[in-house]
C-alpha cells in the first residue's frame, strides 16, 4: 500500500526535528553555539480529480524538510577575566585562519587563548585576524594578519618637552618666604630627572622662580644646577599676569647618562585657559603636576576594546595599540556552512564577506574578557522535544493502523 510513505515520512520528520533538538541541548555550553530549528513543508498532493464545482480533489504525500535555520540572536555575556576572551555582541563573526592549510573561516566562539608565538588563536590553534599595528597605529588598510599581544614586549622612551604643575602660592608670605616643589622628567634615553621649582616672595603679588636640577645629572658641580630663573606677577584678584604666555626654550644640556640636550616648554595655562599658578590666601601648595614624557616600558597585560583594538599597557603607565581585530559580516548568515568546531564557511548563497571592525556599519561591538554563551533556551527546547515525541507517536500510531488495515484486506483476499 503506497500510503505507507505518508507515515514513514512524518515519522522521519519528527525523528529529524528530535536530532535537531538533541543537538541544541548538548551544545547548551558550547560558547558562541547559535540554536538551530528545521522547518518543513508537505510533499506535492496528488490529483484525484474534481468536485461537482470544480474544485480540485488532492490528497496530500506526506511530509518532508524544507529547510534548516539558525537563530543567531545574542547569546548571553559572560565575563572570564581571561584578556584574550571576546563576546562579540550583535551582527558579525570573528575571523580566524587555520595555520596548516591557511584555510579562512568565521566563528561567533570567542574563547581565544594565545599561542606560543603570542598570537591569539582559538581552542583548535586558528589565529585571529586582524589588522596590524605599527608603533601603536593600526592601519585598517592593510592586509589581514594574525594578531601578535607580545610584539611590543618594550615601549621606547619618550623625552619630555612640556610640563605644568597646578600650584598656588601663599598670598600672606612675608618677602624672602620660599617654597619648593618638584616635578620628574624624562630624557631622550628614558632616564628620569627631577626637576624643582623654587618660588620666592620677592614683594607684594610678585615671586621669583628658580627651575633647578641635580648637578650630578648634568655634569656640574654643587648641589644642583639652575636651568632657568624668572620672576611671576600676579593681580589683586590672585591671578597671573606675567608671563602671560609658556614659559620656553628652557635648555638641559650635559646629561651625564649621554642622553640628547633637553629644550623644555613650561606650560602657565590649562585646558580652560585659566591660569595653572595662583597666588591665593592658602598654604603654598601643589595639587599636581604633568609632562609629556616617559621611560622604557615592559609590556605587563593588554585589553580589548569595544571596536576590537587590542589595547596593551606597560609599566610605565602608557598604553599602546598591538592591533585591531578583524569583524566580518554576510548578506545572508543562512547560507553559511557549518564547518564543526564552532565554524562556518563562506558559500555562494552566503555572499562574499564584508570585513570591517567592530562597531562599523552594521557590525557589532566587542567586550573583552568575556565569552558569549549558547543561545539555546532550555525550557524552550524541552518544549519542542515534547511536540516532536508526541508526532512521533502519532504517526507509528497511523502506520500501525495501515498495517492492520493491510492484514485485513489480505486476509479477505485469501
Amino acid at each position: 500500500m503506497s500510503a505507507f510513505s505518508i507515515p514513514l515520512s512524518g515519522l522521519a520528520a519528527s525523528s529529524d526535528s528530535l536530532n535537531v533538538i538533541a543537538n541544541n541541548l548538548a551544545n547548551l555550553n558550547t560558547d558562541g553555539y547559535k540554536n538551530e530549528n528545521l522547518t518543513f513543508a508537505d510533499v506535492f498532493n496528488q490529483m484525484q480529480g474534481v468536485s461537482g464545482n470544480g474544485d480540485p480533489i488532492q490528497i496530500g504525500s506526506g511530509v518532508e524538510t524544507a529547510g534548516a535555520t539558525s537563530d543567531f540572536t545574542n547569546g548571553t555575556v559572560t565575563d572570564t577575566g581571561i584578556a584574550s576572551n571576546m563576546a562579540l555582541q550583535g551582527d558579525g563573526f570573528f575571523v580566524v585562519k587555520s595555520d596548516t592549510n591557511n584555510q579562512i573561516t568565521y566563528t561567533r566562539a570567542g574563547d581565544f587563548t594565545v599561542n606560543s608565538q603570542g598570537q591569539l588563536c582559538t581552542a583548535t590553534g586558528q589565529m585571529v585576524m586582524g589588522y596590524p599595528a605599527v608603533n601603536g597605529v593600526v592601519s585598517t588598510s592593510s592586509a589581514l594578519a594574525p594578531i601578535n599581544v607580545n610584539q611590543a614586549a618594550n615601549i621606547p622612551a619618550v623625552a619630555t618637552t612640556t610640563f605644568s604643575m597646578d600650584t598656588n602660592l601663599d598670598a600672606g608670605a612675608a618677602a624672602g618666604d620660599a617654597f619648593s616643589t618638584p616635578i620628574t622628567i624624562y630624557d631622550t634615553l628614558g632616564t628620569s630627572h627631577t626637576l624643582t621649582a623654587t618660588f620666592t616672595n620677592t614683594g607684594a603679588n610678585t615671586w621669583s622662580y628658580n627651575l633647578t636640577i641635580p648637578s650630578k645629572d648634568v655634569n656640574g658641580t654643587g648641589t644642583s644646577t639652575s636651568v632657568a630663573t624668572g620672576t611671576l606677577s600676579f593681580d589683586a584678584d590672585g591671578n597671573l599676569t606675567s608671563p602671560t604666555g609658556p614659559i620656553s626654550g628652557i635648555s638641559i644640556t650635559g646629561l651625564a647618562d649621554g642622553a640628547s640636550p633637553m629644550t623644555l616648554s613650561w606650560n602657565l595655562s590649562g585646558a580652560n585657559g585659566a591660569s595653572t599658578i595662583t597666588q591665593q590666601d592658602a598654604t603654598s601648595a601643589t595639587s599636581s603636576t604633568a609632562q609629556n614624557g616617559y621611560g622604557v616600558g615592559t609590556l605587563t597585560g593588554y585589553s580589548v576594546l569595544s571596536d576590537g583594538t587590542v589595547q596593551g599597557q606597560f609599566s610605565n603607565s602608557q598604553t599602546m595599540a598591538l592591533g585591531q581585530v578583524a569583524v566580518a559580516n554576510f548578506a545572508n548568515v543562512q547560507g553559511l556552512t557549518q564547518m564543526g568546531n564552532n565554524d562556518y564557511e563562506a558559500t555562494f548563497a552566503s555572499g562574499t564577506p564584508n570585513i570591517g571592525t567592530a562597531g562599523a556599519g552594521a557590525n557589532g561591538t566587542i567586550t573583552g574578557g568575556a565569552v558569549e554563551e549558547s543561545n539555546v533556551n532550555l525550557s524552550t527546547e524541552f518544549a519542542n522535544m515534547i511536540v516532536a515525541q508526541q508526532g512521533y507517536e502519532a504517526n507509528a500510531k497511523v502506520l500501525t493502523t495501515m498495517d492492520q488495515v493491510s492484514q485485513a484486506t489480505i486476509q479477505l483476499i485469501s
